[in-house]
């Protein structure tokens, strides 16, 4: 069962576990998915608006019709959607910052633009030595994606040398080995913590929020970090329109 975060007439959001496909996708024919699983939890069916990662966690939106589908679609692509994540990155990231690099989806595609502002809430150093580095660093960043490309978080990250923990895809393997070994992690440690937007039916402001998952709250606290899911009102992000 999901656990609903939030649910009217036209949406649901759901706190999704890392690990599982959004969709039913080729590339886990045999495995659960959280549409087709939602869709048998509220006994109807429930339409996609946007997709996490299969590795990341957190707040999850669908549509209970295809024309609420369609109203939350155009406001993804205008760009009317703050989307928040925390993300635990190797070493000391900048204090703040914007990472505005092209990405590809695929080698033959052209690069197209993606936009990730990022606020760091905290770091922590432990004086074991990983790989060629003599300590090991980290950072809790708070990532706000403004175009929604492939992996695009964990692209951008990687791009300024500060990719996520967990990644096997774009991080650094030592240092994945190591947190997952120190701290018992062993997922991406990258979650979809809000998503707000302008009801297109009650143009009510809405806010869904997911807390990190148990292990990620437990490393943030051995960390000595406090992850509050309060908008930073220091922060240029929290002034962000959506």
């Amino acid at each position: 069962m999901f656990r609903i975060l939030y649910q009217d007439d036209h949406l649901v959001a759901v706190d999704k576990p890392s690990g599982i496909f959004v969709h039913p996708t080729p590339l886990g024919r045999r495995e659960p998915d959280c549409m087709s699983r939602l869709g048998r939890q509220l006994g109807r069916p429930v339409f996609t608006i946007h997709r996490l990662d299969r590795a990341t966690s957190g707040v999850l939106l669908f549509a209970l019709s295809s024309e609420a589908a369609r109203k939350m679609c155009l406001l993804f692509e205008e760009r009317r959607i703050r989307k928040e994540y925390l993300a635990v990155v190797r070493g000391f990231a900048p204090e703040a910052g914007r990472i505005d690099h092209p990405l590809r989806k695929h080698r033959k595609n052209p690069a197209v633009d993606a936009v990730t502002d990022f606020v760091r809430l905290g770091t922590a150093e432990l004086p074991e030595p990983v790989g060629r580095h003599d300590t090991a660093r980290f950072s809790l960043v708070r990532a706000v994606p403004h175009t929604g490309r492939m992996h695009q978080i964990r692209r951008h990250m990687a791009h300024i040398s500060h990719p996520v923990l967990g990644d096997t895809r774009y991080g650094d393997g030592a240092q994945n080995r190591f947190f997952r070994a120190r701290f018992g992690v062993r997922r991406l440690a990258l979650v979809a913590v809000r998503l707000a937007f302008l009801h297109p039916y009650t143009r009510e402001d809405v806010s869904v929020v997911a807390e990190p998952s148990e292990d990620l709250r437990a490393t943030f606290a051995g960390l000595g970090w406090n992850a509050s899911l309060a908008p930073c009102s220091h922060s240029p992000l929290a002034s962000s329109t959506l």
